[in-house]
């Protein structure tokens, strides 16, 4: 009942967004000379499939993003905007997963976002039916997940987030962007870092905020008090627009949250060679002179389906992902953790956190690896192809064939999928997101605010856990954890009227807000979990980056 609870909620998160509207004049805001009409539902308007660049196509494709000329035009903003370009995704369904597991897999945090269309950089914006340009509201902006490789502003409606807002007499506007997700955002080679448009999609999110800027005070938001907000690849995500430039944040932002997402380790653009030759080759471009140049030309439905022959998120190769940030020379100039370790970060305060099982909902597609040869094996061709096989061996101490020691961790010999699951999904949540933050929080802190969390929620969840990504079911819930995110977009600082005091993280003491199911729900823990394994593992990965 709790799983298909959650089910009904996660499928249903939308729905302030896109409930009857009241019988009132329907919203509009001026945007240079063109007057822009929205709709309002309850105590909320809205504000949708704005265009905040010119569309990528055509010779925009693979193209940094263009700014748009001032608006000139009234046009209705009603309805979403197409999804950016999505690769194709097939869940891998082991036996002996339960089937209710599989339905929330395929129906909630992992739908393919429908329609889309290269023509897709738009955004969202939410606000307090009241509010004017007088309102000077802090703003809170939404990046999406899906690694980097699916996903869309559309899967959460902002109205949640503003009417728990005004509950708490804390009124925000929320704002949701588009970005360009797999190749068409995240084309990796020696080509594209000659041409310099390497990470398109960070980019793109990049000119959102410069919008946002420009154009936020017309809804009633502030542009001096903008949080960036995400979860996933929307997480690190944040992370990276903090360390780029210097960690200049050009006052786009003053604040960050990010959820199971951090600086990750990554290396040269021209680590996705492969993957860039593979689709010139089936395309037709091998030939050509400019084989980038000729990709821009390719048509969209050929150039899709050469994408969607690459590896994806539930591939064998799992977290090692063909499309994703790396380092292009412009955006980021050096491995992200790196630039942490350089002090290329923005000064400003943040919230960093994960779930307690992140690496479950990774580890159902290597279900074949049952021994500890086989997983040696995997470690060493996907993750590691260059550490010694002593590095690999240390690994696996330190990841013992311990079934309890396994991930959903603290539940003893349960959920033993196959004789090694626990042990590749404790792993690789520790490799892409545990280790990952731990490293960030402790880089930083006593030079700038800091906060934590875990969540220990759906512990229940068959093979799962605390998985991956459960976390956004609470903050759009709402709940309290919605309310830690509101006090930080107000105040800098997540607490406030409800919840129980949340210290900040230091080496000291490093401080979890530990959410969990039942009573007490919530409680602060201590971030000491794993922590030589970690320690080894963040080395490792510094020398050897993804």
């Amino acid at each position: 009942m709790l799983l298909q609870g959650v089910v009904f909620l996660a499928v249903h998160l939308g729905v302030t967004a896109a409930g009857p509207l009241s019988k009132r004049a329907a919203p509009t805001v001026t945007l240079d000379s063109a007057t822009v009409t929205g709709s309002t539902s309850g105590s909320v308007s809205q504000f949708l499939g704005i265009p905040f660049a010119q569309p990528p196509v055509g010779n925009l494709r693979f193209q940094l993003p263009q700014t748009l000329p001032a608006y000139n035009q009234s046009f209705d903003a009603t309805a979403f905007g197409p999804a950016c370009p999505q690769q194709a995704i097939t869940l891998p369904i082991p036996p002996g997963l339960a089937s209710e597991t599989i339905d929330y897999i395929t129906n909630s945090i992992y739908q393919v976002i429908t329609p889309s269309s290269e023509d897709c950089l738009s955004l969202n914006v939410y606000t307090p039916a009241n509010a004017a340009p007088d309102s000077k509201l802090p703003v809170v902006v939404w990046i999406f997940g899906g690694g980097f490789e699916l996903g869309g502003p559309s899967i959460y409606g902002g109205g949640t987030i503003v009417n728990r807002a005004l509950d708490l007499n804390e009124p925000v506007v929320y704002v949701s962007i588009n970005y360009r997700v797999t190749a068409f955002g995240f084309l990796a080679s020696q080509e594209v870092k000659d041409a310099g448009v390497g990470n398109l999609g960070l980019q793109d999110q990049r000119e959102a905020l410069r919008w946002v800027q420009k154009y936020i005070g017309a809804f009633g938001g502030d542009p001096t008090k903008v949080t960036i907000w995400g979860e996933s690849a929307g997480a690190i995500s944040v992370a990276l627009q903090m360390v780029t430039n210097g960690g200049n944040t050009e006052g786009l932002f003053r604040g960050g949250f990010m959820e199971s997402g951090s600086p990750i380790p990554v290396g040269d653009i021209t680590h996705g060679q492969p993957y860039y030759d593979a689709i010139v080759n089936q395309t037709g471009c091998s030939t050509a002179s400019d084989t980038l140049d000729c990709l821009r030309g390719v048509p969209y439905d050929t150039l899709m389906d050469a994408v969607n022959n690459s590896p994806f998120i539930f591939s064998y190769q799992s977290l090692i992902l063909a499309w994703l940030p790396r380092v292009d020379g412009v955006f980021l100039t050096e491995d992200p953790q790196i630039l942490v370790q350089q002090g290329s970060v923005a000064d400003i305060p943040f919230i960093n956190g994960d779930c307690d099982d992140e690496g479950t909902l990774f580890s159902l597609s290597t279900t074949n690896v049952t021994t500890d040869d086989q997983l040696e094996e995997y470690l060493q061709t996907y993750w590691l192809p260059d550490a010694s096989s002593d590095i690999i061996d240390e690994l696996m101490q330190y990841y013992p064939d311990d079934i309890t020691q396994g991930s959903p961790f603290n539940t003893s010999i349960l959920n033993a999928l196959t004789p090694q699951f626990k042990r590749i999904a404790a792993f690789q949540g520790d490799a892409v997101f545990q280790a990952p933050r731990r490293f960030f929080l402790q880089q930083r802190s006593g030079l700038q605010s800091t906060w934590s969390f875990l969540s220990k929620r759906l512990k229940d969840v068959p093979f799962l856990g605390s998985f991956h990504a459960s976390d956004i079911l609470d903050v759009y819930g709402p709940s309290d954890m919605t309310d830690y995110l509101i006090n930080f977009v107000t105040n800098l600082d997540p607490n406030g009227a409800t919840g129980i005091s949340w210290p900040q993280y230091t080496t000291a003491a490093p401080n979890l807000m530990t959410f969990m199911d039942g009573l007490p729900s919530l409680e602060i823990t201590q971030d000491t979990y794993r922590e030589a394994a970690m320690t080894y593992l963040t080395n490792v990965t510094l020398q050897y980056p993804i």
